[in-house]
């Protein structure tokens, strides 16, 4: 049986007719980050950047299999308004600001990619602590009703999940990307991961229907 949370994101999943006029200016945000970056000359971060993005993606699309498998709801769901649901978890705002959040982490990185704090490497310091503030938000998110949690072993119980699964991954791979030693690493490595994806939309979603 279908959940009550994931009954009302059924009823509008890719409704154009909720677009509002603020998904322009929310594209020519992002946009103009990414330009900036490139004007820069950061290459680097604005691949880590996409990196970050896909790896949502790569969640949002497991996501949404949990829900067509169970049949009863994604591991976390939206109870919000949105202009644009695109998956069972991700809407048109998520995904821009997802799109933006990978760009903010690698500011402030130190240079030295090497250099340890306490023994651990820094990298690893701050992809705790971001994935540790993005718990919280997510825990702010759903006590206002807006991010639903369906499952009893991820939520406020059991915020390891959401720390290891939902968000590590992210900047873990983020900073990966960030400091590989060639462009063409990270064009490459980048490039597979939305190889893998536009996949993986074509399979489950457009031609199995299951997303």
């Amino acid at each position: 049986m279908v959940s009550e949370a994931s009954a009302r994101s059924l009823a509008v999943l890719r409704d154009t007719s909720h677009v509002s006029w603020m998904v322009i200016p929310m594209l020519l945000v992002v946009l103009y980050v990414y330009f900036m970056e490139l004007d820069r000359g950061n290459t680097g971060r604005v691949l880590a950047g996409l990196a970050f993005w896909g790896m949502d993606w790569f969640n949002e699309i497991w996501n949404g299999l949990v829900f067509h498998f169970s049949g009863y709801a994604p591991v976390w769901g939206i109870a919000g308004d949105t202009s644009l649901l695109l998956l069972m978890g991700l809407t048109i705002e998520i995904t821009f600001m997802f799109a933006i959040t990978g760009i903010m982490a690698t500011m402030g990185l130190p240079k030295d990619k090497k250099l340890k704090w306490l023994g651990v490497n820094n990298r690893w310091w701050f992809a705790a602590v971001f994935s540790a503030l993005s718990v919280c938000v997510e825990m702010m998110l759903n006590a206002a009703g807006m991010l639903v949690w369906d499952w009893a072993w991820w939520g406020r119980s059991a915020p390891w999940g959401i720390f290891f699964l939902g968000y590590l991954p992210f900047y873990v791979v983020c900073y990966w990307v960030y400091d590989m030693e060639s462009t063409r690493k990270r064009v490459v490595t980048v490039g597979s991961l939305f190889a893998g994806l536009g996949t993986a939309l074509l399979v489950f979603g457009v031609g199995l229907g299951w997303l």
